[in-house]
């Protein structure tokens, strides 16, 4: 049977055509029968695969043609994107293996034999980048000819392999780049590189709809794409995944493995191994064309957010392919003219290349996944603990975040049925959970909580660092033993949860405490209601249902007395029950201890108008961010404008201005003057990384950045050689780490933090001079402030003791920076709410400077 597979896949790989026309039959093997009822892609698009860029809406036509015509193609929808494109999962297989999906697809008991009449899955996912479009183009000929030959070596491949497409992963940025390309695009194709066609503005398709890189989510799981599609990832659970995308132009094609030495640890030897097994497959295809491409070198197969490295911490090969990009429709390289077609054309050859050399090392990819998963109860057995308590008394929004992102990665946690002490403190049961590690997700578990510090190989292409619950401010500890742990039976599951009751139609005052992570939400909700609320800038204390409760400094408090809008009350309840944060009754202003209520202490908070610069030099992804947390998470709307439009706009309709990481060197005298005075009068300017290095350039931040030459004069190049140079510059590099930081919990943007230590996250060698003035610092570096991920120690020792962020006055208004990412790829909900207390608490301190 292998042999005969064997030479079936001789002439599946090497009788490819050249391209000299549009044909889709031009990208496929030469002399294969195909249906003549199966529609083609320019019957349904009216025009050649290649020809054009297609749109989204293009290419779910010819999928939704494909299926009404072929019984081989199933189409499911996933769901949908932010503006409403459909996801789309296609399965191709035999009639008769689609007919039982649902029962093929069962999970097997990984303690038992493996089931080796379980059909190989290959899943292949294509264009996660919108703007790397070649790969959705691919999927069409792809699809066109796994429904429509009819040879024999193709029955028996369906027989025993379901394939999987994913053709679009991010239909929003793939319709932005069309856009692009079909406006700037000629009647005669222009190859000059320094074409307008071939440079998208500010932001790219390469995006989705909150300018999220979704190639970085898998792991996240932060955008509902990611979200739609894990379920279907883990239902399906396939061999094998290839990952399709686009790289620069003068570069040529890539497949992996990548450079050996920086894959993760976690991730089996074996699966490196069937990656190369895999790799002959394509260079085979490729060979047979005499297109250029590599291998092991560049990327790496560590950070398990990424298309191609989840599928290997989840018991799947994953693979990368980087195809040189047209950015358009021809572009002239290095390697002389690259066409679309070209482009396409190479992804259709490793397409069908991985589903060869996946079908004909089946036997191998079947036992390997069962191996991964039956091998994770021994190595959790070896392990020195048995598992991790998860523990948040005073913000169920963070705590079951975390717990739905793990369940989401079907990992099961359990809630604890008794109160449970633990070197000498005692974990509530209603706020604690118990996580296992002897469970087939152990290694996906251990790439979760695990604060890695040392590497073998300190290159990273992205991220080293990414523990989940210090990302979202979650304790979690090791546990020895589980002795003497009551936990229940089964697994948590996400559940609605319960609503805050109806409040005292004649309470004085109403209170909600400031420490959960959605209060930011019900204030600003309040607020556009015209309802009037104040934060307490003190603790006081009052009675509750005839007890005595201290509200913490950052209660906000809504005052009877004081409201003019109608209904005011039942906007209150609506509100507090849509954000599922409970009121407090207060009776009387007259408190048992602290401030009363009709104290000067409580201000009164006004709501917040955001303005955030963007355009070209500045990061798209942290401005996305910042307006994924502030309006998609808190319903705070964000004005956003492209920098070079500054001198036209009135600031003073806005509270607040928001500078992210990015170039704003363009912005002239004028534009500088014109700031300073907005913020002299009441503004409040909010700078990140770059942005805050601008403002401190211009006088407005009083700190100090370490300069280039400081940093440099860390390292010590005596001795080096030439190949010492790329080692250097990783060391000079912070990838992606977490660091721990002292937070001043008395500091109004502090309010509604409990503990001092806050892990922040940091990608750049930015760094912030600790200011001699007091009072202007809310966070600092701790001496040894390295948690999680590679930084070089000079860099780690020079970053100790050192601003992390810094507020203080500037006329009547404020200026808050940091050289952090505060709301890092959605998920880092610890810092994130810095960025809500500037918007409403930023007028609630003073700190001056002189």
């Amino acid at each position: 049977m292998k042999l005969l597979r064997t030479l079936l896949l001789v002439g599946f790989l090497s009788s490819f055509s050249a391209l000299n026309a549009a044909p889709v039959t031009n990208y496929l093997p030469e002399n294969t029968q195909y249906s003549q009822q199966i529609p083609k892609p320019s019957s349904v698009l009216g025009f050649e695969v290649g020809q054009r860029q297609i749109r989204h809406e293009q290419l779910l036509s010819y999928f939704y043609q494909l299926a009404q015509h072929s019984d081989r193609i199933q189409l499911t929808t996933m769901g949908e994107t932010a503006q409403h494109r459909e996801q789309l999962l296609v399965s191709i297989s035999s009639p008769e293996n689609l007919k039982k999906l649902p029962n093929l697809l069962k999970p097997n008991n990984e303690k038992t034999a493996l089931n080796t009449n379980k059909p190989l899955i290959v899943w292949l996912g294509y264009s996660v980048h919108g703007d790397e479009i070649s790969g959705a183009n691919a999927a069409l000929v792809v699809a066109y000819h796994l429904a429509a030959s009819q040879e024999q070596s193709m029955q028996e491949l369906l027989a025993n392999t379901i394939i999987v497409l994913e053709p679009s992963i991010n239909p929003d940025g793939m319709d932005r780049f069309v856009n692009w390309v079909t406006t700037f695009g000629n009647t005669t194709n222009n190859p000059d590189a320094n074409h307008i066609e071939h440079h998208q503005h500010w932001v790219t398709g390469r995006t989705n709809h909150y300018w999220f890189d979704l190639n970085r989510d898998w792991l996240l799981v932060t955008q509902q794409e990611t979200q739609n599609r894990l379920k279907y990832f883990h239902q399906y659970k396939p061999h094998v995944v290839g990952d399709f995308h686009e790289m620069g132009h003068n570069s040529s094609y890539f497949f992996q493995p990548g450079i050996l030495s920086r894959t993760h640890p976690l991730t089996p030897a074996e699966n490196v191994s069937l990656t190369s097994d895999l790799a002959k497959f394509h260079a085979q295809a490729l060979d047979q064309q005499d297109r250029l491409y590599y291998s092991e070198e560049n990327f790496d197969d560590f950070y398990y957010g990424k298309g191609s490295t989840y599928p290997d911490i989840n018991g799947s090969i994953g693979i990368l392919f980087e195809q040189a990009s047209s950015r358009g429709m021809q572009q002239q390289t290095v390697n002389g003219l690259l066409t679309f077609e070209d482009s396409i054309r190479n992804h259709v050859l490793t397409s069908l290349s991985t589903i060869a050399g996946a079908w004909h090392n089946k036997d191998k990819l079947l036992q390997y996944q069962h191996n991964f998963y039956q091998d994770a109860y021994k190595l959790a057995k070896k392990e020195k603990f048995t598992g991790y308590l998860l523990h948040e008394p005073k913000d169920n929004f963070r705590l079951q975040a975390l717990l739905e992102k793990l369940a989401q990665h079907q990992i099961n946690v359990y809630p604890l049925t008794e109160d449970f002490e633990h070197k000498d403190k005692v974990y509530g049961k209603d706020s604690s959970f118990y996580l296992p590690l002897a469970q087939p997700q152990y290694r996906l578990i251990k790439a979760l909580f695990n604060q890695q510090t040392n590497f073998k190989d300190n290159t990273f292409y992205d991220v080293s660092g990414w523990t989940m619950p210090l990302a979202m401010n979650i304790e979690f500890q090791r546990l020895n033993r589980s002795w003497g742990l009551e936990i229940a039976k089964t697994p948590w599951q996400s559940s609605p949860q319960d609503k805050p009751s109806n409040i005292d139609q004649l309470s004085y005052a109403y209170a909600f405490e400031w420490q959960h992570f959605l209060a930011p939400k019900l204030l600003n909700t309040l607020l556009a209601q015209g309802i009037k609320a104040k934060v307490a800038r003190k603790p006081f204390t009052s009675m509750i249902n005839g007890q005595q409760k201290q509200f913490n400094s950052g209660t906000i408090i809504v005052l009877a007395g004081i409201q003019q809008a109608t209904d005011w009350r039942e906007k209150l309840v609506k509100a507090s029950q849509q954000s599922n944060i409970e009121l407090f009754n207060l009776a009387t202003g007259l408190t048992v201890k602290g401030i009363d209520l009709g104290s000067s202490t409580f201000k009164l908070i006004k709501q917040p108008k955001v303005l955030m610069l963007g355009g070209q030099g500045i990061s798209q992804y942290e401005a996305g961010e910042v307006r994924f947390y502030l309006d998609k998470m808190l319903n705070i709307p964000v004005s956003i404008s492209n920098y070079n439009r500054l001198s036209s706009l009135d600031l003073s309709t806005y509270s607040h201005l928001i500078l992210v990481n990015g170039n704003y060197d363009k912005l002239s005298e004028k534009d500088v003057t014109k700031i300073k005075g907005w913020i002299k009068q009441g503004g409040t300017i909010i700078g990140q990384k770059r942005g805050a290095k601008w403002l401190a350039k211009h006088e407005i931040l009083a700190a100090k950045f370490a300069s280039r030459e400081q940093i440099n004069q860390l390292f010590d190049e005596e001795g080096l050689t030439y190949q010492d140079k790329e080692s250097l510059a990783a060391r000079k590099r912070i990838a992606g780490a977490i660091f721990a930081a002292q937070l001043d919990t008395s500091h109004p943007l502090a309010y509604g933090y409990q503990e001092r230590l806050l892990p922040l996250f940091r990608n750049s060698t930015l760094i912030m001079e600790q200011p001699k003035k007091a009072f202007i610092t809310l966070a600092q570096y701790t001496p040894t402030p390295l948690l999680s991920g590679y930084t070089d120690q000079n860099l780690v020792n020079r970053l100790a003791h050192n601003a992390a962020i810094v507020a203080h006055n500037y006329g009547e208004g404020r200026v808050i920076a940091t050289s952090d990412v505060l709301a890092f790829r959605g998920y880092w909900y610890g810092s994130a709410k810095i960025l809500a207390n500037s918007l409403f608490f930023a007028q609630a301190f003073s700190a001056n400077t002189k």
